[in-house]
């Protein structure tokens, strides 16, 4: 009997041990996914995939791009498409096109009004990791939105994805960057400091990878997007 009870207790003390690292690791290993130096379990299969990986090259979401520069810039967007609290969010997508200092409101795929934006203090290029004040590309959507003390208001955008993992995965197979760089986070768009709107008229790259806007722009568009809105980032 004495011998059984020994081994039930060394049997518990084993069990709780186990208990015990597994829930020490879990915690850890989400510690690092909120760092950004681990893939999101979710996302593990589609970033280290070996065979007929998506291809990112090809996810397009707005093909028709505006004619004007600054399509509709001096139009309110209530006057194109009505009061924001009467209109199907769901219909709105975003496209930011880098090279253009040019963020496009769509409504239903279609072009109806642009601002003027810049980028990171890096501006060309895909981001690759944290601290490279490089504009992330790709599809994201709005995971969040409020008001910032700083910057008027902040649109949080779902960066990283599973398309900028496995780019920055790849990056530290070729050694483009160190395998202990994070993929970084907290990627957004927002406006600018107090009577700080010069720095979009003059495009003046500040941010660390956000996208900005002067502030009575970012103001109006918070109006018209929601959590799941689409922004598509190209170059």
């Amino acid at each position: 009997m004495e011998l059984k009870n020994r081994k039930r207790n060394i049997w518990i003390i084993a069990s709780s041990a186990g208990i015990f690292l597994l829930a020490a690791s879990s915690i850890f290993y989400w510690k690092l996914v909120r760092l950004g130096y681990a893939v999101p379990v979710p996302y593990i299969l589609d970033v280290f995939c070996s065979n007929n990986c998506p291809a990112d090259d090809l996810n397009v979401l707005h093909t028709q791009l505006p004619a004007d520069n600054l399509l509709n810039y001096g139009k309110p967007l209530t006057q194109i498409l009505g009061e924001p609290d009467k209109l199907d969010k769901t219909r709105i997508s975003i496209l930011v096109e880098k090279s253009k200092y040019r963020l496009t409101v769509y409504d239903n795929k279609k072009p109806v009004k642009s601002y003027p934006v810049v980028f990171g203090s890096n501006p060309a290029g895909d981001k690759l990791k944290a601290g490279d004040s490089r504009t992330p590309e790709g599809i994201f959507t709005i995971k969040d939105l409020y008001p910032h003390d700083t910057w008027s208001k902040f649109l949080w955008l779902d960066y990283p994805t599973k398309q900028s993992w496995r780019k920055h995965i790849q990056a530290k197979k070729k050694g483009t960057i160190g395998w202990g760089d994070s993929v970084g986070s907290e990627v957004g768009i927002h406006g600018v400091p107090a009577n700080s709107q010069k720095l979009i008229k003059e495009r003046s790259n500040w941010t660390l990878g956000c996208v900005s806007l002067e502030n009575k722009d970012v103001e109006e568009l918070y109006q018209f997007v929601h959590q799941g809105t689409a922004v598509e980032i190209i170059p």
